[in-house]
């Protein structure tokens, strides 16, 4: 949970929260972790596991697919199984906002405390653009993976879609991880945008604090690809843009790093990939400073992706990005250390690419410094946790002001 995953950027907002004095009461479907220290000994926070008896490498998570669907029924069952702490809870030190966080369609959340209690719901993604994107890849997906698996997931990712639009309504306010992914959410589901806030995601700073700001140009030039090589990432177009780098600029070479996702695979296309270029399946959360360490330009070329956290941890790192209008990470950062393109623009991304690597040969080292400092002014944790308690306590006094005037 000290990563920047999911679990990492919970652990940021729950110890920044914690430090503002807000009470914390958390409910955590999984049977039970060991917390970071600050998260564990953080005075104001208490943890409630679900007790979930579900594990890896059973009958029924021997497969991708099965564990992609077991997993949902298990952490679905365990937040009901919840509902009766909260409103336990509820009773004895009634809550001012219940915050959701990752999911829009978690089930911990009583209905009894509808309308009494405003919910506040911080997504990371939403099945309707996740189906959008299987859809429209769907050559693709069936290229990489078996028909069964591409029905199997379009049907869930539509249910899920159904009870996301039924479930969001009961939210009083959004925080979106960007604006691309707030205008996608209020298309998709109507939800009301003056309902919205952005808020981006924080990262740890303290993982880079070693980063080398001063480095030259890696010989030879490195472009790194990091993220999931799954549906919606762009991995189509990496491939293309790694032929026309490899005819363009034979000293360059495009590095490819992680793993396919539970229910898309896309690792087949890889196999595509020139000589120029290499694919890293698995590379440790805790080493990814390094391997930023070692890049010159990250690429994020994703047909839709909320907030990835690679490429605010490549700012942190002090290496400047490519990625496409469609990358909410990038939003309000200086345009000298992040070039946005089109989705799907190949040609556009080599160019970029170009003009960064030259930029980073002319001045290096303000090139990066730049990029940490971008880092540290959009997504420090005590920033973004100012912004999400804001948010959180302008909800609390109208839900008070209005039942008072009621």
């Amino acid at each position: 949970m000290e990563s920047g995953s999911a679990p990492g950027v919970a652990t940021e907002l729950l110890n920044g929260l914690a430090n503002l004095g807000h009470r914390i009461d958390c409910y955590f479907p999984g049977s039970g972790v060991e917390l970071p220290a600050r998260v564990a000994e953080q005075e104001g926070i208490t943890v409630t596991w679900g007790n979930s008896t579900w594990r890896w490498n059973r009958w029924y998570s021997r497969t991708p697919m099965m564990s992609f669907a077991s997993g949902l029924w298990a952490r679905g069952y365990a937040s009901v199984r919840l509902r009766r702490e909260v409103l336990r809870r509820h009773r004895q030190e009634p809550y001012d906002v219940l915050f959701q966080l990752s999911s829009i369609e978690s089930l911990s959340a009583p209905r009894s405390l509808r309308g009494a209690v405003p919910l506040v719901i911080r997504p990371d993604s939403h099945q309707a653009g996740e189906l959008r994107c299987l859809l429209a890849e769907r050559r693709i997906s069936l290229r990489c993976q078996p028909a069964r698996v591409f029905v199997f997931s379009a049907a869930v990712m539509t249910v899920r879609s159904l009870v996301q639009l039924i479930r969001i309504r009961h939210a009083s306010l959004l925080i979106c991880l960007s604006s691309v992914f707030r205008d996608h959410i209020v298309h998709d589901y109507r939800f009301p945008i003056e309902n919205t806030v952005v808020v981006t995601n924080p990262v740890r700073l303290e993982q880079f604090a070693g980063a080398d700001l001063e480095r030259g140009l890696a010989q030879p030039p490195m472009i790194l690809v990091p993220g999931r090589v799954s549906v919606r990432k762009g991995i189509e177009d990496v491939v293309e843009l790694a032929r026309v780098l490899g005819d363009r600029h034979p000293e360059l070479r495009l590095r490819v790093v992680g793993g396919p996702s539970l229910w898309s695979d896309y690792r087949k296309l890889l196999e595509d990939l020139p000589e120029n270029s290499e694919y890293v399946e698995q590379v440790p959360a805790a080493e990814m400073p390094a391997e930023f360490a070692r890049s010159d330009v990250v690429l994020q070329p994703s047909k839709y992706d909320p907030c990835p956290m690679t490429v605010i941890e490549a700012l942190a790192g002090g290496v400047p990005v490519v990625a496409t209008s469609e990358v909410g990470s990038i939003e309000g950062v200086d345009r000298s250390v992040v070039s946005e393109v089109r989705p799907g623009d190949v040609e556009g991304m080599a160019s970029a690419i170009a003009a960064m690597l030259e930029q980073l040969r002319h001045d290096p080292a303000k090139t990066r410094a730049t990029a940490s400092a971008e880092a540290h002014r959009r997504f420090a944790p005590e920033v973004v946790c100012e912004q999400i308690s804001a948010a959180l306590e302008a909800v609390a006094d109208r839900s008070c002001a209005n039942g008072a005037s009621g």
